[in-house]
Formats: structure tokens, C-alpha cells, sequence
């Protein structure tokens, strides 16, 4: 097919039409297309101009055949698109009321999101699917996530001692290949290592370990910053290396720190929606940070309070005070693009806090960065995030 020909099937596709004058393939393209984002009757059947309607109807086996269609024709952010599409505009959170939906659905964290706000009139057999359907997704999430999350945060690298017996992952490298210069290997252009040169981890005590606490706003904008950081705090109570403590929040206040074993159970423990009281969880939070000078409180909000303003300032004001290494994250999600209050964020800024929004890919460096006491904002620069200023008055 000439770019000609591609270009005429696009728009046929896109304008619409006779199904019976594509070529078959493209019948069954048309035909999943014009089920969502179909064509209806503008009073006169004839007519060339029409209306949009929804097609999908409640059949769940039509939807099962309709989202194996979208799957077969387009790449999965277009089948997202799609179903995100298909959720609008047909009413669709009917539809996971239905085993054989979920069972074909194109799982993503929004669906999860959605699963999560619906599971209590869920029937129970739904129920059961759709926690499949999360534990489907919190698994690829962990496998994509954890290793990395593992490897930034799996011990305090001491640089100052070294060892000749080091782990794989405390290898340095360039000593390494300076002290084997001598078993240089022309033939296969390569270093035979005899001695390997590496760093030394430091023992830590229990006590010792710096604790972490995620404190996450769980109102329905903040949907897809819950699910990762319900599968982060999971990864990191999993590693022996820090303490961690997951809080999430509305207007009330649901303490998830004995279920970060299995996230599943963490998810199903959100309670996505509902107001916001900002204030209220940090003030618990603090009643619950052992060691201020090893803490680190990670806020993960809009920042759209609905308690006392002026005392969730002067409480991070204190807290700050005190030694806690306090970091907002406007957002936690693949887009990055934060909705949040200009005039809060800016005063929480203007107290020495970090305020910007980040993606789950650049989270485990983040919270390296955190344990290290490194300076975040640098480090923010570094990845080329856009951090919240502080606000200057006139005048």
C-alpha cells in the first residue's frame, strides 16, 4: 500500500461509511470503531452529516469481542484512550459490574482506580474478578517498579571503606578495572578480573533505620497517585533497610501500615473519594514519627485543603523545625502533570519543603536521594522537574 492508499484508507476509517466497501480487515476496524464513536440519524436517514452515538449497549460478550477487536488493531496507550473513552461516554462503570468486562478489559491503574471506588456494590462474584484484575495489575507495576526501587534503596553504601569481597551491585567499576589492567585480554578485548575492588555496607541496627512515611491524599483526583504510592510503600516495608509507614487520608484518616505485605489488601483498603483534611493527616503523622532527625514525611496531595490552612503550615513549619525531612509530591503518576493549589503549594515552599510532582520511574531515586539528605531540589533540577516557588508578595 502506497502513501496515497494509506492516506485514503485513514480517513475513510475516520470519516466513516458503507462497512461493505472496506476491504474485510478494515470492516472489523470500522465495526469496533463505530460501536464506540458510531454515527446516528440526524433525523433524515439519508443524511450525510450525522450525530455521535454510543453502540456497546450491555452485552457483556459484545463488549468481550469489541475490546479483543480494539486490542488486535491498536497499540495499549490507544487502548486506553479507548476505554477511558468508552467509560465517558457510554456510562461504562456499569459494565464492571460484569465478570466477562473485567475479564476482557485492558487493565491499567485507572481501571484499577475504578475497580477500587466501586468494590463495595460490587455482587460478590465481581468482586472476586476484579481483584484479579488489580492483582494482575499490581503485579506487572511490581515487576516494572521494584528492582529499582530495591537496588536505589537496599543499604547505606559506605564510600569510605572498601572491600575486596564486595556484592555484585557494590562492584566499583572504574578501580576495579584499574587494579586488572594486567590481565588485559587483546584477543576478546576485555578485563579478566583477578581482584574486584568495592564498597563496604554499613551494618544498621533496627533502631537505627530511617522511617518513611507516606502520607497520601486518597480524594478521587488523587486516584492513580494512591495506587503507586499503596505499591511503593509495599515495595519499601518489604526491604529491611528503612521503616515504613502508609497513611492515607480524606477527611478521616485510614492508617494502612499493618496490610503493606500484600498491596492488594492496601487497595482494597483505600477509600477513594470524599473531601480533604490536609491538616488532620499530618498532625497524625507527626504523633507518629519516632526520631524526627531520621524521618521522612513524603505528602502526596493537591494541596486543595479543606481543614485549618494556617495550622497545616505552621505544623510543617515544625515539623521541618524539628529535623523531619519533609517532601511534598503534588502528584505521583505516569503523566506528571500536576492539579493543585498555586497559593498553598507556594507557602509550603516558601518554608523549605520541596513541592513539585513526580513520575513512579523517577520515585525511587527520589527516595535514595531523600535517605541520603542529599538536596532535593538539586536532585529535581537534575531530572529536569519543575519545583513549586515560593510566593512573593507585592509591594
Amino acid at each position: 500500500m502506497d502513501e496515497n492508499e494509506a492516506r485514503e484508507r485513514r480517513w475513510r476509517l475516520a470519516i466513516g461509511g458503507e462497512d461493505d466497501q472496506l476491504p474485510p480487515g478494515d470492516q472489523r476496524l470500522s465495526a469496533a470503531l463505530t460501536m464506540l464513536y458510531g454515527a446516528e440519524e440526524d433525523g433524515d436517514p439519508n443524511a450525510k452529516s450525522q450525530k455521535r452515538r454510543g453502540g456497546l449497549g450491555r452485552s457483556a460478550p459484545a463488549v468481550s469481542k469489541w475490546m479483543g477487536d480494539i486490542r488486535e488493531f491498536f497499540p495499549t496507550p490507544v487502548v486506553q484512550v479507548v476505554q477511558k473513552d468508552a467509560f465517558e461516554r457510554l456510562g461504562l462503570q456499569q459494565m464492571l459490574m460484569e465478570p466477562e468486562f473485567l475479564q476482557a478489559v485492558e487493565a491499567d491503574v485507572n481501571l484499577v482506580a475504578d475497580l477500587v471506588s466501586l468494590r463495595n456494590v460490587m455482587p460478590e462474584k465481581t468482586k472476586e474478578t476484579a481483584r484479579e484484575v488489580i492483582a494482575k495489575v499490581v503485579a506487572e507495576l511490581m515487576e516494572r517498579l521494584e528492582r529499582k526501587t530495591a537496588e536505589a534503596l537496599r543499604g547505606a553504601v559506605d564510600k569510605s571503606r572498601r572491600t575486596n569481597r564486595p556484592r555484585f551491585a557494590d562492584i566499583d567499576w572504574p578501580r576495579t578495572i584499574q587494579k586488572n589492567l594486567h590481565t588485559w585480554q587483546p584477543d576478546h578485548q576485555t578485563v579478566i578480573p583477578e581482584r574486584l575492588v568495592g564498597f563496604m555496607r554499613k551494618q544498621r541496627r533496627i533502631v537505627d533505620l530511617d522511617e518513611v512515611i507516606l502520607c497520601v491524599d486518597q480524594s478521587g483526583s488523587m486516584a492513580p497517585s494512591v495506587i503507586y504510592a499503596s505499591i511503593f510503600s509495599a515495595v519499601m516495608a518489604s526491604l529491611p533497610v528503612v521503616k515504613t509507614k502508609l497513611v492515607c487520608f480524606d477527611t478521616a484518616i485510614l492508617d494502612l501500615t499493618d496490610q503493606l505485605q500484600d498491596p492488594v489488601d492496601v487497595l482494597f483498603g483505600v477509600q477513594l473519594g470524599g473531601g480533604t483534611d490536609i491538616n488532620q493527616a499530618v498532625a497524625y503523622c507527626e504523633d507518629k514519627i519516632e526520631a524526627p532527625s531520621k524521618a521522612h514525611l513524603v505528602l502526596i496531595t493537591d494541596l486543595y485543603e479543606g481543614g485549618n490552612k494556617q495550622e497545616l503550615l505552621a505544623r510543617v513549619a515544625r515539623l521541618i523545625g524539628l529535623g523531619v525531612n519533609v517532601i511534598v509530591l503534588l502528584a505521583l503518576s505516569d503523566q506528571g502533570k500536576p492539579f493543585y493549589d498555586p497559593s498553598l503549594s507556594s507557602k509550603i515552599a516558601a518554608l523549605g519543603a520541596p513541592v513539585f510532582a513526580c513520575t513512579p520511574d523517577q520515585f525511587p531515586d527520589l527516595m535514595a536521594a531523600a535517605l541520603r539528605r542529599d538536596d532535593i531540589l538539586a536532585w529535581a533540577a537534575s531530572e529536569d522537574i519543575k519545583v513549586i516557588a515560593e510566593e512573593v508578595e507585592a509591594g
